[in-house]
């Protein structure tokens, strides 16, 4: 059974900034896989990381925002792309990588919450581009791009399109589960996809 996340315990004397902002981040990225976004408030996160809710307004201008904030300090090591020089492969490999961490793990779980509550909270619609979904897009980007001047790829398509198509249906199935995400779809979608982009 997972232990609920422990208050941070504070030593004597003022903590610095950078510190506090680590713990603060800990704190909400444990609450969030822990509670999700239904039991995530910002008294509880400063309670966990022994902070002030002034400290964590100031650098946060919504629940949401922390939230994402959170989030991406536990997850942030899956935004790694291999490079194996085998584009199909890298891609296979990397949608592989998403549905697991949809699917698998509490931070997959947490991702419809933080997508729902970006609908009516601007501030964490705007950390969601800047800090999630633009990294990984502008990975993605890089590797086709990569791949086009490898030969691999016509030059003619477009990689933005690309990311839409292959990590858009991921997120579609995750939205809307009327079929599982899985190892098999990952594969097909990219091998579906390469039989039109694949430069002959």
């Amino acid at each position: 059974m997972t232990q609920p996340p422990q208050p941070v315990r504070r030593g004597r004397g003022r903590r610095p900034a950078e510190q506090v902002r680590s713990e603060v981040l800990r704190a909400a990225g444990e609450l969030l896989l822990e509670e999700g976004m239904g039991g995530f408030t910002v008294e509880k996160v400063a309670a966990l990381a022994g902070a002030s809710r002034v400290t964590l307004h100031k650098w946060w201008p919504s629940k949401g925002a922390l939230a994402l904030d959170g989030y991406f300090s536990v997850v942030g090591h899956t935004l790694a792309f291999p490079d194996t020089g085998d584009i199909a492969s890298d891609l296979t490999a990397q949608i592989q990588a998403f549905v697991h961490l949809m699917r698998d793990t509490r931070a997959g779980r947490v991702v419809p919450e933080l997508i729902g509550q970006a609908q009516t909270d601007p501030e964490l619609a705007a950390a969601y581009r800047e800090r999630y979904s633009a990294p990984r897009r502008a990975l993605a980007v890089e590797a086709l791009e990569r791949a086009k001047q490898r030969g691999q790829l016509r030059a003619d398509v477009d990689s933005e399109v690309i990311i839409d198509q292959l990590w858009g249906a991921c997120y579609h199935r995750l939205l809307i589960p009327d079929l599982p995400l899985t190892d098999e779809f990952a594969q097909a979608i990219v091998a579906n996809l390469m039989t039109g982009i694949r430069d002959a």
